[in-house]
Parts: structure tokens; sequence; C-alpha cells
């Protein structure tokens, strides 16, 4: 099967041969140009090939952001290795797990999280190697010779492991992503979904282990663009970099929203943030009025959403469609079909609440890693769920209404908390909230409220304003005040660990 024609070859080896003075990354004063990182990814790929990766044997990170991920990916690709990002949070036993369930054949972590990775690397039974940036890592590309007709094609097969939040994580496997023909058709849809081009600059905002912040850097590369690297993001120095660097897009999450808008509108408005044309935001859901909020405080640029997992891509939806269906994540990508079921398997009517199946395009299927149970649950017929509730209203626009795994049974009715979420944000005391299910011994669960907020409020205001516009059941029974809310770099709260901390022993 032909690779697809594009009007000149892309990605990274194709751009250094081409361009190689263009800049690839930007981390602080630090410039790596396309020449630069193919070099370093072509020697790299000869070290990690003499360690074992290669075809099926995929190469992991564990690393905090920096050039390196991206080296350690454009090295993959070029040996035909799968690339897996892993979250630099995990412990050795959750370490040790993912290794071996994807069968990894080299780890290249850093020095900052030495004492898990050693206690994850002496796991029984594992046979990976390990390259440490901090130590050996320098050392090893130095001494190494080029990979011999190194080309990076365009980017690496990718895997990712979702986060687990009710289990041990599984790793997603496309079977399409696994040639080259592949991975250059997901890229070229990529490029004329978001409009990239080789002008862009690309300004990160999450860690390079999560699947989106990983994918756009990944994208960058493959079109020539320029990526700009944060450590972590912080509001004020990720504005204070989009203004430095002239900044085009970045892939956020509304937990990014909500910390940019607190900053006052006088010191946003002396910085020169005019260059930033597009925020494409995903991954949580987004409150309408932090949403609402954030497109008037930006109104140069557009502000698109994204529902999707590592699963697969589902739809999208820009400012003006937003406008006219507030709330909602959009219509299905070209060739992707959203189908609203009951457990039945049952289509439900247009506007009913159900279970959201993700139809991928041209019969595309995934699986988990060493798990077709998961697998077969996920699946139903060419359709797949990743846990999601939502409905479809008359247009075929979707809206998310919460996850099956956050519903809270009160008293035998279902409580959606994400309803009583939106109404808090709008609150103008309120910054931040989660509402959740705790253990109640006569009703089985009962609604609590942990609030961050701007200034002092009685926590009863705060019932009443639910009372006043949501049915009386849905007025949280506990309240908690915080001086900030428990996500993690995903932008996601982690109900999973408070509801834990509110069993018995918790």
């Amino acid at each position: 099967m032909e690779e697809p024609k594009t009007a000149q070859p892309r990605g990274v080896t194709a751009h250094a041969e081409r361009a190689p003075h263009r800049p690839a990354f930007v981390v602080g004063e630090l410039i790596t140009t396309y020449g630069d990182l193919n070099e370093r990814a072509a020697r790299l790929a000869t070290v990690l090939g003499d360690r074992g990766a290669g075809p099926g044997r995929p190469v992991a990170t564990v690393l905090p952001n920096g050039v390196e991920p991206f080296e350690v990916a454009i090295a993959a690709a070029m040996l035909g290795a799968p690339y897996l990002p892993v979250n630099w949070h995990l412990k050795a036993g959750e370490l040790a797990y993912i290794f071996a369930d994807a069968d990894v054949a080299v780890v290249v972590g850093h020095t900052e999280f030495h004492d898990d990775l050693q206690a994850a690397l002496a796991a029984p039974d594992l046979t990976c190697r390990s390259l440490v940036v901090g130590d050996d890592y320098e050392r090893a590309i130095a001494s190494a010779a080029p990979l011999p007709d190194a080309d990076s094609g365009p980017g690496p097969e990718l895997m990712f492991y979702t986060s687990g939040t009710t289990s041990r994580p599984k790793g997603v496997v496309h079977g399409a992503m696994a040639d080259v023909t592949g991975r250059r058709q997901g890229m070229e849809g990529q490029v004329a979904l978001w409009g990239w081009t080789s002008d862009d600059v690309y300004v990160m905002s999450g860690p390079a282990y999560h699947a989106s912040h990983a994918g756009w850097a990944l994208c960058a590369l493959y079109i020539g663009a320029t990526t700009v690297i944060t450590e972590r993001f912080e509001a004020r120095a990720w504005l204070a970099e989009v203004s430095r660097c002239r900044g085009t897009r970045s892939f956020m999450v509304p937990a990014h929203f909500i910390r940019m808008l607190e900053i006052p509108e006088e010191e946003r408005a002396a910085m020169d943030l005019t260059s930033l044309s597009l925020i494409v935001h995903a991954a949580a859901p987004c409150p309408i009025v932090v949403k609402s909020r954030m497109m008037e405080a930006f109104p140069g640029t557009e502000i698109h959403e994204l529902y999707g997992a590592s699963e697969g891509g589902a739809t999208r939806i820009s400012p003006e469609e937003w406008r006219a269906h507030p709330g909602s994540v959009g219509l299905p990508w070209p060739g992707v079909e959203i189908r609203i079921l009951d457990e039945e398997g049952r289509v439900v009517a247009t506007g009913e609440p159900g279970l959201v199946y993700i139809r991928p395009p041209g019969g595309r299927r995934f699986a988990y890693r060493n798990d077709d149970e998961a697998t077969s649950r996920a699946w139903c017929d060419d359709a797949f769920t990743v846990g999601d509730i939502g409905s479809l209203d008359s247009d075929g626009y979707l809206t998310i209404t919460d996850r099956v795994s956050d519903m809270v049974l009160w008293g035998g009715v279902n409580i959606a908390p994400r309803e009583i979420e939106e109404v808090l944000y709008q609150h103008p005391a309120v910054v931040d909230c989660a509402v959740f299910g705790i253990p109640d011994e006569r009703d089985g669960e009962r609604l609590k409220a942990m609030v961050q907020l701007r200034h002092p409020v009685e926590t009863e205001v705060l019932a009443q304003y639910i009372r006043d516009r949501l049915a009386g059941y849905k007025v949280p029974h506990a309240w908690e005040i915080v001086e900030e809310l428990p996500r993690d770099q995903n932008g996601k709260v982690l109900k999973r660990l408070l509801r834990q901390a509110h069993l018995p022993g918790g």
C-alpha cells in the first residue's frame, strides 16, 4: 500500500534536510533546530536499538517536560519501535506493571525519579534496559554513530495507558497506527482538522506524557512548526511565553482557563497576546460560565473544543457553534458516528441521556493490550464507549452529562454532579469546585461539595443558590472550603481520591 503523497515530504528528517536551522523546540533561552534534533535522534536510535528496542518492542519514557521525550519519540520512529510516554507521578509498582504489560525494551528515565525507577526495573521477570537523563543519556548519544539511513517518517507509533480511574491502567493499541501509512494518514488528518502550518508556534501547557500534549507537539514536528516547552503550567509564565515567542496555538484543559481568568484583566491586557489565534481544549468538562468568560477575555483567539480519549477522537465544536449550542462538545469528526445507547445497547430518544458510543471511521478498531474482557466491554458492535454519559440534540450536537463512575445514587435517584458544578461556577465567589458522592448508611450515598472561593461566603448561601436553580435533592449535604482542588496534570479533578478519603479508614 503506497503512502499518501503530500506537496513535500513531512516529518523531522525531511525538515532537517530541507531547513536544518528551523527551530523545532524552544525551552527558555535554548533553541533546538530540526537539524540538531534529527542528528541526536539518529544517534539515540542506535543506542536504543542496541538495547533491544525495535518493531513490537517499545521505548518508554519517564521524563519531565523538555526536549528529551521528543528526542526519544523520533528515535523510536527511526527504529520502527512503539513510543510509550509514562506518567512520571506513578510509583514503582505502577511503573513496573506498565513496563511488563507493554513488553518494554528500554526505559528512558530521569535522575529525578531514580528511586521509583530503580525499584520498578528490579521487579521480577522484567528484562527491559534503561537509559537515564542526568546520568548516562548524553554520554551514550555522544559516543554512538547515527543509525544508517535513519528517517523519522511521519513519527512514532504511539502507545498510551489509560489513567486507570477504576482499575489498573490499560494499554490502548490502535492497529491502524502500527504502519507508516496509517500514521501519515492520521497526521494529515490532524493537520487538516486544526489547520496546522509550518509557521505555527505551539506553546505547550501540560505534561509531555499526556496523549494530547504529546500528540500536538509531534504534529508540530510533522508539519515543521515550532514548539515552546514549558516545565509546568503557571498562568502568568505561560502567557509570558506566548508573548515572548509569538505563540499561535495551544492545547489546554478547563483548569488552565480558571487559572488564567484569575489574572487581573489589566495585567493580561499589558501582554501582547495578539499572535494567539487558536486554543483547543478537552480532557475534562468545561463549565459554561468559565468558557464564556474565557472567550470574552481572549476575543482574538478562536477557542475550539474537542471530545475524545486515548481510544479515539469523536467530536469538535467551534466558537460560533458553541454559542448556538452552549455546553455542547459538538458534531462528529469526519467519518465518525456518535450513538447514545441505554444499558441494553438500544438507541435512546433524541435529547435523552445514555452511554456515549463512538464509531470510528473506516471500521478502525482499538484493543486494550492483554485484556480481552475490557476490550469486549468497551465495544458494542462497531462502536466503543469510555463510560461517558451524554445526549444528542435534534441537530446532532453532543452534550456530555457526566461519567458513569461519577454518578451519585442517592436514595435510589441518579444525580449527575456536573449539573450541580455548573450552577456553582455561576456564583461570583466560586473559583473552582467539585461535587461527588460519599457513603451514607441510610441513603447509600450523599452529595459533598468542595469549593475554592475568591472571597468568604457562607456555605448555606451557596446551598440556597443551588436550591433556587435546581431540585432540592441536588443540594449537597456536606461542604468543605479548600485552598485548591486536587487535579492531575491533565486538568481532571481527582474525584476517585476524594471519594476514597471519605471511605471508612480512608
